[in-house]
């Protein structure tokens, strides 16, 4: 029933949308998502951090199916030059996966005094090492932190309207007080995502838009 109700209220959702783009005048509009630093975690490193046999605890569900915010949270620590650098508090997301993975912003980067690559979800290789602290235990993540690329979700009939397929790389206007193009947002299609346009915060910040906000896909 549950799996039942989130397609139903995604349905629902591209519905709606669809009928604000076309009151907009927009044809391809698209509500934006700002994603802030998060974790996923395997479930070997979820109990290394919280205890054996522990389940992580949903918090709230988030918009694509199947996604939601944790309860619990880590932190984030590293070391360079001999000094210690850590965030606080970063929100772990669930359901757990096969690999661990970090996800931060450019300007956590630079407060962790580390230089991660820009890589779509799931494209670890040679990324950067980074130390996870929870109130049981630490893990060492060597290939797991990454800034994520800009994409956008779309279901197989949003990919159909837009002409669009996982993998094309696209360019979207947003904002209006510090309105402006943004390149290289790479499109990721399934039959279960809702459309939405994620960014970080420091996308976010740049061009003064927030969760809620619609940008516009621009097609060649």
């Amino acid at each position: 029933m549950m799996e039942l109700s989130e397609k139903y209220i995604a349905l629902v959702t591209t519905q709606v949308l669809q009928l604000i783009t076309e009151q907009k005048g927009y044809q391809y509009a698209v509500p934006i998502g700002i994603s802030n630093r998060h974790v996923h975690l395997k479930k070997q490193d979820v109990e290394i951090l919280f205890g054996q046999g522990y389940i992580l605890n949903k918090l709230k569900d988030l918009k694509q199916i199947g996604e939601y915010a944790c309860q619990e949270t880590v932190s984030l620590r590293t070391e360079h030059q001999g000094k210690t650098f850590e965030i606080k508090n970063v929100r772990i997301l669930g359901p757990e996966r096969n690999a661990t993975q970090v996800e931060i912003s450019a300007t956590d980067a630079r407060q962790l005094k580390l230089n991660p690559p820009v890589r779509n979800s799931g494209n670890l290789d040679k990324s950067e090492v980074i130390t996870l602290i929870g109130p049981k235990g630490k893990v060492t993540i060597k290939n797991g932190c990454i800034i994520a690329t800009r994409h956008l979700h779309l279901s197989k009939e949003d990919a159909k309207r837009m002409k669009l397929k996982s993998g094309d790389e696209i360019s979207v206007l947003l904002g209006t007080e510090k309105s402006g193009r943004m390149d290289h947002v790479s499109c990721k299609v399934d039959k279960n995502y809702v459309l939405e346009l994620h960014i970080d915060t420091d996308d976010g910040n740049a061009f003064r838009v927030q969760s809620g906000d619609m940008a516009t896909v621009l097609l060649l």
